[in-house]
């Protein structure tokens, strides 16, 4: 049974409070006269309708006496309470539904993790120089010719491998201790001086019989040549330096348009649409440079930032 001596006076209620207490059983403390005027009675006489309530004085400085409960059984609501998810991750996978194959879940739990590669393309880009004289306008009219200033040869290692670490490709940002942040088309615009307003170019899926035939009008290769370098490099593939010698053939021959799809395709596949292998790109991107009069007209830092983004 719980004591609640003095509770009223914790709570606050005064005597003017009694009228929320009428529907209890009140108790009426005996007067001195009235403890005067008892008699004796005997164990066979008692009866407990007429026996007045012991005298009882309230001590103002009682403390009410410590109840002791019984404690519940609480790991249920614990476990509720509990955060789900990932320690120093997200307490949730509803956003960042990939997180457990993430590097940064490795890094957190200690558990060893491949090293970064980094791969540049900048020494390609280097190598094969500016553009012969003969085709530079062409070149300057697409709009992509300040990519040949943008490549890097080296890169700092470290501070790659920390931006790898905080990048959620679910959000598209990096996840810093400072908040989220993300690569906007301001910054591809400022940086590589790109348009990002224009036309979106929509590739179309090949076949590898559409790909080897879109080599040999374009790039004006025969279409055994053209086979046989898809075949080794996974179907829709070529090798930078197959395209790289494409060009030099096509300069020697005197195929301006050809040899400038050829340095297009070669410094996109070097920058924008790089991937992870280092040698070879996707040919499609060869289809938006079939027209060299209309590649001024796309938006391609908003390719640049989609193709980054995957």
């Amino acid at each position: 049974m719980v004591r609640t001596r003095g509770l009223g006076r914790a709570l606050g209620v005064g005597r003017g409070d009694r009228d929320d207490f009428d529907d209890a059983p009140q108790r009426r403390r005996p007067t001195a006269s009235a403890r005067r005027q008892r008699v004796a009675v005997t164990a066979d006489h008692i009866d407990e309708s007429v026996i007045p309530a012991p005298d009882v004085q309230d001590d103002p400085m009682e403390v009410p006496a410590a109840v002791e409960d019984i404690p519940a059984d609480t790991s249920a609501e614990a476990a509720e309470d509990q955060p789900q998810g990932f320690p120093g991750g997200p307490s949730g996978p509803s956003v960042l539904t990939a997180y457990a194959d993430h590097v940064a879940c490795s890094v957190w739990t200690g558990e060893e993790r491949l090293e970064l590669k980094l791969s540049s393309h900048g020494r390609k880009v280097h190598s094969l120089g500016r553009p012969v004289p003969a085709i530079e306008g062409l070149i300057a009219g697409t709009g992509l010719s300040p990519l040949i200033a943008c490549s890097i040869d080296t890169g700092d290692r470290g501070l790659l491998s920390a931006f790898v670490e905080r990048w959620h490709r679910e959000t598209s940002s990096f996840h810093l201790p400072v908040g989220e942040l993300t690569i906007t088309l301001d910054d591809i615009s400022s940086l590589l001086h790109l348009p990002v307003i224009g036309d979106l170019h929509a590739f179309e899926p090949l076949h590898l019989d559409d790909a080897v035939q879109m080599l040999v009008d374009l790039l004006m290769v025969s279409p055994e040549s053209a086979r046989a370098e898809t075949v080794q490099c996974r179907r829709l593939y070529v090798r930078l330096q197959w395209v790289r010698d494409i060009y030099q053939c096509r300069c020697q021959a005197g195929h301006w348009t050809a040899a400038a799809r050829a340095y297009l395709l070669h410094l996109l596949g070097c920058t924008l649409f790089a991937n992870k292998s280092a040698t070879n790109f996707h040919v499609v991107y060869l289809e938006a440079l079939r027209d060299l009069s209309k590649t001024e007209r796309y938006a391609w830092g908003v390719a640049a930032l989609v193709h980054m983004y995957d």
